[in-house]
């Protein structure tokens, strides 16, 4: 799946752009390279950054390298950016002629192939800043098997993305509620205010968007699959507390998405863009979309707003955790120089470079503040409580598969919860052990 920069409210582009720089790196004790004086260690560190870097903390990224060449002045580092569209393909194909880097970036639904594959070296959770209070949705995408294979880098939530001046008509206020129920309310206020256009949807929640329906399993205490004492995943989507979620997401995608309830979330801003919602719930940067010049209405720029999506039980809907990982590759002759780096750029100085520029950083600790500043309140506090895919070896090819997509469409097309997570479990059961 391609993953994208989750900050509060931009879109960042996914252009290409190598750029090369030099520097200097080296050991902190973890595999090859280490040296008991570090300014005598020697070696190559390739560090594969994707491009949101260059374009949005390039000062950081200096900063650490500066670091980095002051620890280790013999030591050389060779600074690469990649984008998002071919990085994966650079890398299976680094990967195989033995080129790989010794440092990469991961967008955290990466990471689970290369750990299977044996692409990435195991590091020592204890040795990085701040590894106590790490995300703990953020930290599973780099554990398996009860080994660290990554680091938290940078976390991304879904929020609420709201027309205020839908809001202020129908309800007096332009604020989106913070609880479920007071939400509720506001979409039958709207609905009521714009009944004459059967084709405006209060709350544009598409019928195949099953991120969004298992943030609801999530908040009623239920889960995709678990891994069973016999060593084993097993779906667990016809568990009571998991039907209960996609029960309800599916009765509010009945009740207030008025569009084609086939169509997936792909291009859900278009529906605000377009003046056929209120509201949806999405990626911050989808905001930007909304009215950009090109694929939205800037008319609507000082109505389109961000906020986070109340869930049934009286907190924020927990959140597909979004995000990057850092990670050492398991053939790398500078192992030891490659985790220092990546311990100097997920530092506390560091984390806190990125929170200054309202990206939320890899630990609670320093995104406590960010949930009551405006611009990163709305992500902040969806965050907590975040939740993951499972970390299996055949989870590729449950979605690739769309096994909870179609049971998703079988729900609305009248197929009874109970028996479509019945045999969405059957399904997933036959594909989750397996690699894909």
């Amino acid at each position: 799946m391609k993953r994208q920069l989750m900050s509060t409210f931009g879109i960042t582009a996914l252009a290409v752009a190598l750029t090369a720089c030099s520097s200097s790196g080296s050991p902190s004790g973890d595999g090859q390279g280490a040296s008991a004086d570090p300014k005598a260690a020697t070696g190559t560190v390739t560090v594969w950054l994707m491009d949101d870097a260059q374009k949005n903390w390039p000062d950081l990224v200096q900063r650490v390298n500066d670091e980095f060449a002051a620890k280790y002045p013999k030591a050389n580092l060779k600074l690469v950016y990649q984008g998002w569209a071919d990085k994966v393909g650079k890398l299976d194909k680094a990967l195989a002629d033995g080129s790989a880097p010794d440092v990469v970036e991961l967008g955290n639904t990466e990471t689970m192939k290369y750990v299977l594959s044996g692409a990435l070296a195991p590091v020592d959770r204890t040795t990085f800043d701040n590894s106590d209070s790490w995300i703990k949705a953020l930290a599973n995408t780099c554990t398996y098997q009860d080994k660290l294979w990554c680091v938290p880098y940078y976390a991304g939530a879904r929020v609420a993305v709201y027309n205020s001046a839908a809001f202020q008509q129908a309800t007096g206020s332009p604020e989106f509620p913070k609880t479920e129920g007071d939400l509720l309310t506001a979409l039958d206020k709207i609905a009521d205010k714009n009944k004459s256009d059967r084709t405006f949807s209060p709350l544009y929640l598409p019928g195949p968007y099953w991120y969004a329906a298992m943030s609801y399993v999530a908040a009623y205490g239920g889960s995709i699959a678990k891994f069973d004492s016999s060593g084993n995943w097993h779906g667990t989507l016809h568990d009571a507390k998991s039907q209960q979620g996609i029960s309800h997401f599916a009765d509010l995608v009945r009740k207030y998405n008025k569009g084609d309830l086939t169509q997936n979330e792909q291009n859900q801003y278009e529906a605000m863009a377009r003046g056929h919602a209120a509201s949806f719930y999405g990626n911050g940067y989808e905001a930007a979309s909304v009215v950009a010049p090109g694929t939205g209405d800037a008319s609507l720029k000082d109505s389109v707003k961000v906020a986070t999506m109340p869930g049934p039980d009286g907190k924020p809907l927990p959140t597909f955790i979004g995000g990057s990982d850092l990670a050492v590759t398991a053939k790398s002759p500078s192992a030891a120089l490659a985790t220092d780096w990546v311990r100097m750029f997920t530092s506390t100085k560091s984390e806190q470079a990125l929170a200054d520029k309202d990206i939320l950083p890899n630990n609670l600790n320093q995104l406590n503040p960010l949930k009551n500043k405006p611009t990163t309140a709305a992500a902040a506090n969806a965050v907590p409580d975040a939740w993951f895919t499972p970390l299996a070896p055949g989870w590729g090819a449950v979605e690739k598969q769309k096994i909870i997509p179609d049971m998703l469409a079988a729900i609305l097309k009248g197929k009874s919860v109970d028996q479509a997570t019945k045999d969405a479990d059957a399904a997933i059961d036959q594909l989750i052990n397996s690699p894909s």
